[in-house]
């Protein structure tokens, strides 16, 4: 069983007294003790992780609207509080990510390469997560997605190899997710609030409540095509 914490640091330090453990080893573990993180090297500033973000997709009507916050935290510091989590892939895709910002940059670029070779956004997404499920660097990348385009598609990726579509158009990932997602359903029925006005104030009450969230949002809005046959028929 592995020793954490203080129990850990005693075992080191009994290490480095018979030479068994050398100096750079036992100062990286003096430091992430001392800083509250772990001793097993896993990744950050002093082992802490990076936390982000919410991301929210409201669909309603003929509007499709996905909105993300900018803040990046790692540990109790602000790193960035106007990253760009909300990108489109093409004219008339948009993907929002959560998660490791590298991780989610890697899974962007290869969501772009299946749209390439799969122009329709739902096959893409499926390969896509068939990709992720089994190939074995991709297995390591620790993010989620949500995809949506202007034909109405809007669903979650995972790393598990899922692409969850909303039963109720609404989707929400990252540390606030919960808070949006529970907020936007709320306001669904409301007369007179469209999907923008929807995403805008659930993402509002979610940056109030969540603190790996603000207030600096990134945001697009895809109008929903009606699908062929009804335009060929009109």
């Amino acid at each position: 069983v592995a020793l954490r914490g203080r129990e850990r640091m005693t075992a080191m330090l009994r290490a480095a007294s018979r030479g068994a453990v050398g100096r750079s080893a036992l100062c990286r573990g003096a430091a992430a003790l001392y800083s509250g993180g772990r001793i097993d090297g896993l990744g950050g500033w002093y082992h802490e992780r990076m936390r982000a973000t919410t991301i929210l997709s409201v669909k309603k009507d003929e509007k499709l609207f996905i909105i993300g916050d900018g803040q990046v935290s790692l540990g109790s510091q602000i790193i960035k509080p106007n990253a760009r989590k909300v990108r489109k892939l093409k004219e008339g895709v948009v993907c929002g990510f959560a998660g490791a910002t590298a991780d989610a940059m890697t899974l962007f670029e290869r969501l772009e390469m299946k749209l390439s070779e799969h122009p329709e956004t739902m096959r893409a997404c499926v390969e896509m997560a068939k990709a992720w499920r089994m190939d074995k660097y991709l297995r390591r990348l620790e993010a989620v997605m949500i995809v949506v385009d202007e034909h109405g598609t809007n669903v979650q990726l995972t790393g598990t190899g899922d692409v969850l579509e909303s039963l109720d158009g609404v989707i929400g990932i990252g540390s606030g997710g919960a808070f949006a997602t529970a907020a936007a359903r709320a306001l669904m029925d409301v007369p007179g609030m469209d999907a923008e006005a929807i995403g805008r104030k659930a993402m509002e009450v979610a940056s109030d409540l969540c603190v790996y969230t603000n207030k600096s949002f990134v945001e697009e809005t895809l109008v929903i095509k009606p699908p062929a046959d009804d335009v060929s028929s009109t």
